[in-house]
């Protein structure tokens, strides 16, 4: 059975930096590219980062100001995302999914990944 496992997150203060990490077991990690979305209270589902086979990384345009880093590792079926400077706004439910090799370019839609995590929340406080 493929699982993908969160972990990192947790109650944080504004400015802390934070990594979260997922670990997926059950498929063949190096086929999938690799995202996180993350859905903030009350709102709907929306695109981080995702990096694909070639660890290539695509963000969104919060991500790409600066504060967003997203890494796998193939050797250990790990992607992480790093966080810095937190703010309020950040606070969410993360969560990481794989989407398969030759699959479409929308890595944007949550529709186009195969598998998902749990989530996991990370709470900023002011």
């Amino acid at each position: 059975q493929v699982q993908l496992v969160e972990s990192g997150g947790g109650l944080v203060q504004a400015g802390d930096s934070l990594r979260l990490s997922c670990t997926a077991s059950g498929l063949s990690f190096g086929d999938y590219a690799m995202g996180w979305f993350r859905q903030p209270p009350g709102k709907e589902r929306e695109f981080v980062a995702e990096i694909n086979w070639s660890d290539s990384p695509t963000y969104s345009p919060e991500a790409i100001k600066g504060r967003f880093t997203i890494s796998r590792d193939n050797a250990k079926n790990t992607v992480s995302l790093q966080i810095v400077n937190l703010k309020p706004e950040d606070t969410a439910d993360y969560f990481c999914a794989a989407r398969r090799r030759g699959g479409s370019s929308y890595y944007y839609r949550p529709s186009e990944y195969n598998y998902w995590g749990r989530g996991i929340r990370v709470t900023v406080s002011a």
